[in-house]
């Protein structure tokens, strides 16, 4: 497979021309690969009006996706926010309001989305007791809602895979949706290899209209490098306004670094990957088996992520990362409950044997009894967008109760909000900050009238 992207910028590099437009560092190699960052150039294409050889490239990329695949920079938080204008347009299209059914383990830029484009969200909430981290919709309790709801919503928007590696049923969600005529959008940010196993696990094979993928997180790709995917037999206006949404919501001055990456990464999946990844997932596969015969209990079904309870082997994860730590391995995510870490064939056969053996060297303990917080339902008291444009202050947990939650409080890992915007914080969701080691909130000055609203 071609790579127009790469061969233009190593050719310009060579080229030895005098650099009088941006960036400013002018190809001098401070970092290293400062001859190859570019910008829009005459020849190097633009990426929201995309005529050379970005759209070639992402045409590459999509004969690998089997759909239309877009190219993002700015990660799958951009696509997120492209989905949900484009479902916007779309309802708005057919004379419906623009109301989202949602996961409640949304990322905090599908919240961020809801505020810019004064979406109604809907959420879905996990059974009792689910880390708020996990929230896999059946498709028969979709139905029923979808059935009973007084409005039917303009798509339901899931993540999967999620943070702790579990994948929903995709294919039945999307037979439910299709059925009531709505779209399903799926955030794939942790999955997009999930298109090269043997059989396939990708959203956009198993019934998904859009879905976007955070290459770098799964692939050999640049940070920041992304695809958004749309379905063949949507309407025309998502081909068209796609390229719109993107720009609305993205820098003018695209990575062209991270555009090389995802261009090259075209060729690396299309030679020999899937033979790779599925030996690869083999030997996955075989050391989950070995580390529950040692005794640790794994979470999710995800192949490439590797997560553990914690407390069941007698280690909060926090505990269980810091002891990898001091054995230079680096965890994806820890929190007092999970430890998860990320794994793909880069780290190879070494990297796991790696794993294994400090794994294995840790002694077993016995459990923790300590349990999470169950999953809190705040009462809602506002829009996402007004509490999120309303004056906030920034106050100690421990003088939050009854106040209204105006910006989410949690970083990214994992950048899922355990309150959301515009809800009231009542003593569940404190319990649940305590437990996760928040100090302080974000929340609407008291003076704001939002009792309104």
């Amino acid at each position: 497979m071609n790579t127009p992207i790469c061969d233009f910028a190593r050719r310009y590099a060579d080229s030895g021309a005098l650099r009088l437009h941006m960036p400013g560092h002018k190809g001098a190699p401070l970092l290293g690969p400062e001859p190859y960052d570019l910008t829009e150039i005459d020849g190097a294409d633009s990426l929201y009006e995309a005529s050379g050889i970005i759209r070639e490239s992402e045409e590459n990329a999509s004969s690998l996706f089997g759909c239309t695949t877009l190219y993002s920079t700015e990660g799958s938080s951009l696509c997120i926010r492209a989905m949900l204008y484009l479902t916007v347009i779309y309802a708005r299209q057919k004379g419906q309001r623009p109301l989202i059914a949602a996961g409640r383990n949304a990322h905090k830029a599908f919240v961020s989305a809801a505020a810019l484009l004064d979406l109604e969200i809907s959420w879905l909430y996990p059974e009792e007791n689910a880390s708020y981290l996990t929230c896999r919709p059946d498709p028969e309790k979709l139905d029923a809602f979808l059935a009973r709801a007084p409005e039917k919503p303009a798509a339901v928007y899931i993540t999967s895979p999620d943070y702790l590696g579990n994948t929903a049923d995709i294919e039945g969600l999307a037979r439910v949706c299709h059925r009531h005529g709505v779209l399903l959008l799926v955030d794939n940010a942790h999955g997009a290899y999930l298109k090269f196993l043997p059989r396939s696990q990708h959203p956009m094979d198993l019934g998904a209209d859009l879905c976007c993928d955070s290459a770098h997180k799964t692939l050999p790709v640049l940070t920041g490098g992304a695809y958004l995917h749309i379905a063949s037999g949507l309407p025309e206006l998502f081909f068209r306004q796609a390229k719109n949404a993107l720009c609305l919501f993205g820098s003018t001055s695209p990575s062209y670094l991270i555009l090389q990456s995802l261009d090259r990464a075209n060729r690396y999946l299309a030679e020999g990957y899937r033979e790779r990844l599925a030996a690869f997932t083999g030997e996955t596969g075989a050391l989950k088996d070995r580390l529950i015969g040692h005794g640790y209990t794994l979470m999710g079904d995800e192949p490439l992520k590797l997560t553990l309870a914690a407390k069941d082997y007698g280690y909060s994860g926090t505990a269980l990362a810091a002891l990898l730590r001091e054995k230079n391995i680096v965890c994806e995510f820890a929190d007092p409950d999970f430890l998860v870490l990320m794994l793909t064939p880069e780290i190879g056969s070494a990297g796991l044997a790696l794993l294994e053996k400090a794994l294995l060297s840790l002694p077993r303990r016995p459990a923790l009894s300590e349990k999470a917080p169950g999953f809190c339902r705040a009462e809602r008291v506002m829009s996402i967008r007004e509490a999120s444009l309303s004056p906030s202050e920034i106050v100690p947990v421990s003088a939050c109760a009854g106040r209204v939650l105006a910006a989410a409080n949690v970083g990214c890992p994992p950048a899922v909000p355990i309150v959301v915007c515009g809800e009231r914080i009542d003593e569940a969701a404190l319990r649940c900050f305590a437990y996760y080691g928040i100090k302080d909130c974000t929340v609407v000055r008291k003076e704001h009238r939002y009792d309104r609203f």
